[in-house]
């Protein structure tokens, strides 16, 4: 993404033109890992199952065992997760991780006004504090909607300070709609009121203070208009797309098969303060074993390092 040459966003253009990012999956040193993922579907839903098609069917196992594999190779401190279905489905991902060796002893869940899919975050770090702000809405087109997953925030303990981790999941371009193609409106304005939620949290965004992350599936792409909401508003500078690749140098991070498209809609982004604690100054796209069978997402994950 290229940035507005603002004075406020001098540190954004920095942060594009840093070092090269991490192979997949390589911890750099210690410090906070944090991974954001879409799992794809972990809950009972319409999907072709052996070129079978079946409705309202769970995830099958193979796609669970292989998430498994692959959330055990992140070994992320801590794991954002979109469409997952339910508390349940949650807990069952959780004990099942555990009964591999894989211990998150908190678990967090929210639902908004999407009845199928929602938000979440595994732990082994300890909570600050979890708020669920599922009560986001924005004028659109003749009415006015609320952003059907809403958005989570949990705040943790980091090397440098503590960390809000603010876990979105956007509108996808399915749509019924001519009068916005690709759901390119509705999309741009859920991450107008989310990120204008952010802001409300961290008012001076650009402070020492301003300590955040967000992440999770924009279902758009790096110069999207939604990318942008969340980059800035007006003149002013909130966070920054971190720039990540595979071990490959490939930057995708999510395969429609349908069309046989590879595109890059898994994001994170970042304040200012942090920014300067990133290892290696990117994320990392993580490509190991298991990531063409567990999603069609593949995770995104970064550590953070004490200044």
């Amino acid at each position: 993404m290229i940035a507005r040459t603002g004075h406020a966003q001098i540190w954004w253009l920095v942060l594009l033109f840093a070092v090269e990012p991490l192979t997949g999956g390589e911890r750099p040193a210690a410090g906070l890992r944090i991974a954001t993922y879409n799992v794809r579907n972990y809950t009972a839903a319409d999907r072709m199952v052996r070129d079978v098609y079946r409705p309202e069917y769970p995830k099958p196992e193979s796609e669970k065992t292989a998430l498994r594999a692959v959330i055990e190779a992140l070994d992320a401190d801590v794991l954002a997760l979109q469409e997952m279905g339910g508390e349940p489905y949650l807990r069952e991902l959780q004990r099942d991780l555990r009964s591999e060796g894989v211990d998150y002893p908190t678990a967090v869940f929210m639902r908004a006004n999407d009845s199928e899919r929602g938000l979440a975050v595994l732990s082994r770090v300890p909570l600050a504090q979890v708020v669920r702000h599922a009560d986001l809405d924005f004028p659109y087109l003749h009415g006015r909607e609320s952003v059907r997953r809403g958005m989570l925030e949990v705040r943790l303990p980091a090397p440098g300070g503590e960390v809000s981790l603010f876990v979105v999941h956007l509108k996808s371009r399915y749509t019924e709609r001519d009068d916005d193609p690709d759901s390119v409106i509705r999309r741009g304005a859920e991450a107008t009121a989310a990120r204008n939620r952010v802001w409300e949290r961290f008012p001076s965004p650009t402070e020492p203070t301003a300590r955040f992350a967000i992440v999770g599936d924009f279902n758009d792409g790096p110069r999207s208009r939604a990318v942008r909401a969340f980059a800035s508003r007006g003149e002013s500078a909130l966070s920054a797309l971190l720039p990540a690749a595979d071990s490959r140098g490939e930057t995708w991070t999510y395969f429609y098969a349908r069309e046989d498209v590879y595109s890059r809609v898994d994001h994170v982004m970042v304040s200012a303060a942090l920014a300067a604690e990133i290892a290696g100054g990117a994320a990392t796209i993580y490509d190991g074993p298991g990531t063409a069978e567990a999603s069609d997402h593949r995770p995104v994950l970064f550590t953070l390092l004490k200044r």
